[in-house]
Protein backbone atom coordinates (compact mmCIF):
# COMPACT_ATOMS: atom_id res chain seq x y z
CA UNK A 1 0.00 0.00 0.00
CA UNK A 2 1.07 3.58 -0.59
CA UNK A 3 0.99 6.34 2.06
CA UNK A 4 -2.00 7.82 0.23
CA UNK A 5 -3.83 4.49 0.51
CA UNK A 6 -2.99 4.28 4.23
CA UNK A 7 -4.53 7.71 4.72
CA UNK A 8 -7.61 6.92 2.62
CA UNK A 9 -8.26 3.73 4.59
CA UNK A 10 -7.93 5.63 7.88
CA UNK A 11 -10.40 8.29 6.71
CA UNK A 12 -12.89 5.56 5.77
CA UNK A 13 -12.56 3.99 9.23
CA UNK A 14 -13.03 7.34 10.96
CA UNK A 15 -16.14 8.00 8.91
CA UNK A 16 -17.48 4.51 9.67
CA UNK A 17 -17.12 5.18 13.39
CA UNK A 18 -18.87 8.56 13.11
CA UNK A 19 -21.76 7.34 10.94
CA UNK A 20 -21.99 3.81 12.41
CA UNK A 21 -21.83 2.39 8.91
CA UNK A 22 -19.27 -0.36 8.46
CA UNK A 23 -16.90 -0.43 5.52
CA UNK A 24 -15.84 -3.46 3.51
CA UNK A 25 -12.83 -5.59 4.35
CA UNK A 26 -9.59 -3.72 3.78
CA UNK A 27 -7.92 -7.07 3.18
CA UNK A 28 -10.14 -7.45 0.09
CA UNK A 29 -9.69 -3.87 -1.09
CA UNK A 30 -5.90 -4.19 -0.66
CA UNK A 31 -5.10 -7.90 -1.13
CA UNK A 32 -1.37 -7.34 -0.76
CA UNK A 33 -1.77 -5.61 2.57
CA UNK A 34 0.94 -6.49 5.13
CA UNK A 35 1.08 -6.16 8.91
CA UNK A 36 3.25 -3.06 8.45
CA UNK A 37 0.57 -1.61 6.16
CA UNK A 38 -2.08 -2.35 8.79
CA UNK A 39 -0.14 -0.59 11.53
CA UNK A 40 0.49 2.32 9.12
CA UNK A 41 -3.28 2.64 8.61
CA UNK A 42 -3.77 2.49 12.38
CA UNK A 43 -1.14 5.21 12.86
CA UNK A 44 -2.97 7.42 10.36
CA UNK A 45 -6.26 6.75 12.16
CA UNK A 46 -4.70 7.60 15.54
CA UNK A 47 -3.29 10.84 14.09
CA UNK A 48 -6.70 11.80 12.71
CA UNK A 49 -8.32 11.17 16.10
CA UNK A 50 -5.68 13.24 17.87
CA UNK A 51 -6.27 16.08 15.39
CA UNK A 52 -9.90 16.23 16.57
CA UNK A 53 -8.80 16.73 20.18
CA UNK A 54 -8.90 13.15 21.46
CA UNK A 55 -6.11 12.28 23.86
CA UNK A 56 -4.39 8.94 24.23
CA UNK A 57 -4.63 7.32 27.67
CA UNK A 58 -2.84 4.07 26.96
CA UNK A 59 -2.88 0.87 24.93
CA UNK A 60 -4.77 -2.37 24.47
CA UNK A 61 -3.31 -5.72 23.55
CA UNK A 62 -5.47 -8.16 21.63
CA UNK A 63 -5.42 -11.64 20.15
CA UNK A 64 -3.46 -12.99 23.09
CA UNK A 65 -5.29 -16.31 23.40
CA UNK A 66 -4.17 -19.34 21.43
CA UNK A 67 -7.71 -19.96 20.22
CA UNK A 68 -8.01 -16.50 18.65
CA UNK A 69 -4.56 -16.72 17.10
CA UNK A 70 -5.40 -20.06 15.49
CA UNK A 71 -8.72 -18.66 14.23
CA UNK A 72 -6.93 -15.80 12.45
CA UNK A 73 -3.98 -17.99 11.45
CA UNK A 74 -1.40 -15.83 13.23
CA UNK A 75 1.12 -16.40 15.99
CA UNK A 76 1.34 -12.91 17.46
CA UNK A 77 -0.90 -10.51 19.39
CA UNK A 78 -1.91 -7.09 18.10
CA UNK A 79 -2.25 -3.69 19.74
CA UNK A 80 -4.19 -0.45 19.55
CA UNK A 81 -4.40 2.95 21.23
CA UNK A 82 -6.87 3.82 24.02
CA UNK A 83 -8.39 7.32 23.92
CA UNK A 84 -9.96 9.44 26.64
CA UNK A 85 -13.45 9.22 25.12
CA UNK A 86 -13.30 5.42 25.44
CA UNK A 87 -13.19 5.46 29.25
CA UNK A 88 -16.44 4.59 31.05
CA UNK A 89 -16.98 4.64 34.81
CA UNK A 90 -17.52 1.35 36.61
CA UNK A 91 -21.26 0.63 36.48
CA UNK A 92 -21.87 3.13 33.67
CA UNK A 93 -24.53 2.80 31.00
CA UNK A 94 -23.36 3.10 27.40
CA UNK A 95 -25.67 5.43 25.45
CA UNK A 96 -27.79 3.89 22.75
CA UNK A 97 -26.23 3.94 19.28
CA UNK A 98 -22.74 4.67 20.63
CA UNK A 99 -21.33 1.56 18.95
CA UNK A 100 -22.06 -0.58 15.90
CA UNK A 101 -21.69 -4.20 17.08
CA UNK A 102 -20.37 -4.03 20.63
CA UNK A 103 -18.84 -7.01 22.41
CA UNK A 104 -17.32 -7.26 25.89
CA UNK A 105 -14.23 -8.99 27.29
CA UNK A 106 -12.72 -9.31 30.78
CA UNK A 107 -9.10 -8.28 31.28
CA UNK A 108 -6.45 -7.28 33.77
CA UNK A 109 -5.41 -3.65 33.37
CA UNK A 110 -1.90 -2.40 34.14
CA UNK A 111 -1.58 1.19 35.37
CA UNK A 112 1.93 2.38 34.64
CA UNK A 113 3.83 4.25 37.33
CA UNK A 114 6.78 5.21 35.18
CA UNK A 115 7.91 5.34 31.56
CA UNK A 116 8.99 2.05 30.02
CA UNK A 117 10.62 1.58 26.62
CA UNK A 118 13.32 -0.31 24.78
CA UNK A 119 13.84 -3.50 22.84
CA UNK A 120 15.61 -5.22 25.73
CA UNK A 121 13.06 -4.59 28.47
CA UNK A 122 12.61 -7.58 30.79
CA UNK A 123 9.73 -9.00 32.78
CA UNK A 124 11.31 -7.53 35.92
CA UNK A 125 11.33 -4.10 34.25
CA UNK A 126 7.60 -4.39 33.51
CA UNK A 127 6.85 -5.27 37.14
CA UNK A 128 8.99 -2.41 38.43
CA UNK A 129 7.29 0.13 36.14
CA UNK A 130 3.73 -0.95 37.05
CA UNK A 131 2.05 1.16 39.74
CA UNK A 132 -1.10 -0.94 40.04
CA UNK A 133 -3.14 -3.65 38.38
CA UNK A 134 -6.94 -3.59 38.27
CA UNK A 135 -9.97 -5.55 37.03
CA UNK A 136 -11.31 -4.27 33.72
CA UNK A 137 -13.79 -4.77 30.94
CA UNK A 138 -13.00 -3.95 27.34
CA UNK A 139 -15.64 -2.97 24.82
CA UNK A 140 -14.86 -4.10 21.30
CA UNK A 141 -16.47 -2.74 18.17
CA UNK A 142 -15.78 -3.14 14.50
CA UNK A 143 -15.89 -0.45 11.87
CA UNK A 144 -15.20 -3.15 9.29
CA UNK A 145 -17.65 -5.87 8.29
CA UNK A 146 -17.00 -9.15 10.06
CA UNK A 147 -17.45 -10.95 6.76
CA UNK A 148 -17.86 -9.96 3.12
CA UNK A 149 -21.49 -10.49 2.00
CA UNK A 150 -20.46 -11.56 -1.51
CA UNK A 151 -17.45 -13.82 -1.00
CA UNK A 152 -18.10 -14.85 2.60
CA UNK A 153 -14.48 -13.98 3.39
CA UNK A 154 -14.02 -13.05 7.05
CA UNK A 155 -11.85 -10.36 8.61
CA UNK A 156 -8.20 -11.17 9.04
CA UNK A 157 -5.47 -9.70 11.21
CA UNK A 158 -4.73 -6.78 8.84
CA UNK A 159 -8.35 -5.67 9.07
CA UNK A 160 -8.35 -5.84 12.86
CA UNK A 161 -5.06 -3.97 13.30
CA UNK A 162 -6.11 -1.24 10.88
CA UNK A 163 -9.31 -0.76 12.87
CA UNK A 164 -7.27 0.16 15.98
CA UNK A 165 -7.43 -3.47 17.11
CA UNK A 166 -11.26 -3.29 17.29
CA UNK A 167 -10.83 -0.85 20.16
CA UNK A 168 -13.95 0.91 21.47
CA UNK A 169 -14.17 1.29 25.25
CA UNK A 170 -12.79 0.42 28.67
CA UNK A 171 -14.17 0.11 32.19
CA UNK A 172 -11.79 0.01 35.14
CA UNK A 173 -13.00 -1.58 38.36
CA UNK A 174 -12.55 0.45 41.54
CA UNK A 175 -9.96 -1.88 43.07
CA UNK A 176 -6.22 -1.24 42.77
CA UNK A 177 -3.49 -3.72 43.69
CA UNK A 178 0.27 -3.77 43.59
CA UNK A 179 1.54 -6.07 40.87
CA UNK A 180 2.97 -8.44 43.49
CA UNK A 181 -0.29 -8.78 45.46
CA UNK A 182 -1.60 -11.59 43.26
CA UNK A 183 -0.24 -14.28 40.98
CA UNK A 184 -1.81 -12.79 37.85
CA UNK A 185 -1.77 -16.16 36.11
CA UNK A 186 -4.38 -17.32 38.62
CA UNK A 187 -6.51 -14.18 38.68
CA UNK A 188 -9.77 -15.14 37.01
CA UNK A 189 -13.24 -13.79 36.33
CA UNK A 190 -16.79 -15.04 36.08
CA UNK A 191 -18.48 -12.89 33.45
CA UNK A 192 -22.26 -12.62 33.48
CA UNK A 193 -24.55 -11.04 30.92
CA UNK A 194 -28.02 -10.31 32.27
CA UNK A 195 -27.29 -12.46 35.31
CA UNK A 196 -26.28 -15.52 33.28
CA UNK A 197 -22.70 -16.81 33.30
CA UNK A 198 -21.36 -16.48 29.77
CA UNK A 199 -17.63 -16.95 30.24
CA UNK A 200 -15.03 -17.84 32.84
CA UNK A 201 -11.28 -17.67 32.51
CA UNK A 202 -7.86 -17.22 34.12
CA UNK A 203 -5.09 -14.73 33.53
CA UNK A 204 -2.90 -17.58 32.30
CA UNK A 205 -5.03 -17.57 29.14
CA UNK A 206 -3.11 -14.43 28.16
CA UNK A 207 0.17 -15.76 26.80
CA UNK A 208 0.54 -17.86 29.98
CA UNK A 209 1.01 -14.64 32.01
CA UNK A 210 -0.56 -11.16 31.51
CA UNK A 211 2.85 -9.60 32.17
CA UNK A 212 4.07 -11.25 28.96
CA UNK A 213 1.58 -9.18 26.99
CA UNK A 214 2.96 -5.93 28.39
CA UNK A 215 6.48 -7.10 27.62
CA UNK A 216 5.48 -7.91 24.02
CA UNK A 217 3.90 -4.47 23.58
CA UNK A 218 6.94 -2.58 24.88
CA UNK A 219 9.26 -4.54 22.60
CA UNK A 220 6.96 -3.97 19.60
CA UNK A 221 6.72 -0.23 20.27
CA UNK A 222 10.51 -0.05 20.50
CA UNK A 223 10.65 -0.79 16.76
CA UNK A 224 8.96 2.58 16.19
CA UNK A 225 10.86 4.56 18.82
CA UNK A 226 7.85 4.50 21.14
CA UNK A 227 7.11 3.18 24.60
CA UNK A 228 4.75 3.31 27.55
CA UNK A 229 4.37 6.47 29.61
CA UNK A 230 3.72 6.97 33.31
CA UNK A 231 -0.04 7.17 33.75
CA UNK A 232 -0.81 4.92 30.78
CA UNK A 233 -3.53 2.30 31.13
CA UNK A 234 -2.65 -0.94 29.36
CA UNK A 235 -5.20 -3.70 28.79
CA UNK A 236 -3.12 -6.87 28.86
CA UNK A 237 -5.46 -9.04 26.77
CA UNK A 238 -8.68 -10.94 27.28
CA UNK A 239 -8.80 -14.35 28.91
CA UNK A 240 -12.43 -14.94 27.89
CA UNK A 241 -14.28 -15.12 24.59
CA UNK A 242 -15.74 -11.82 23.37
CA UNK A 243 -19.41 -11.69 24.40
CA UNK A 244 -22.04 -10.00 22.23
CA UNK A 245 -23.49 -6.88 23.85
CA UNK A 246 -26.92 -6.10 22.35
CA UNK A 247 -28.91 -3.03 23.48
CA UNK A 248 -30.33 -3.47 26.97
CA UNK A 249 -27.72 -5.98 28.12
CA UNK A 250 -25.92 -5.76 31.47
CA UNK A 251 -22.47 -7.15 32.25
CA UNK A 252 -20.77 -7.97 35.53
CA UNK A 253 -17.30 -9.46 35.80
CA UNK A 254 -16.55 -10.97 39.20
CA UNK A 255 -12.79 -11.28 39.72
CA UNK A 256 -13.17 -12.60 43.28
CA UNK A 257 -10.70 -11.03 45.70
CA UNK A 258 -9.18 -9.08 42.80
CA UNK A 259 -12.38 -7.02 42.41
CA UNK A 260 -15.11 -6.54 39.84
CA UNK A 261 -16.25 -4.38 36.92
CA UNK A 262 -19.74 -3.73 35.55
CA UNK A 263 -21.29 -2.12 32.49
CA UNK A 264 -24.74 -1.78 30.90
CA UNK A 265 -25.93 -0.88 27.43
CA UNK A 266 -28.94 1.40 27.04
Amino acid sequence: MTPREHHAAALALLDAEATRRQIGLLSLAYPGMTLDDAYAVQAELVALKRSTGRKGIGWKIGLTSRAMQEQLKIDTPDSGVLFDDMLFADGATVPKNRFIQARVEAEIAFLMGRDLSGAHVTRADVLAATAHVAPALEILDTRILRSDPVTGKTRIITDTISDNAANAGIVLGAQRHTVHSFDLRWVGAVVKRDGVVEETGLGAGVLDDPVTGILWLVQRLARYGQGLKAGDVVLSGSFVRAIEAPPGSCFHADFGAFGSASLSFE
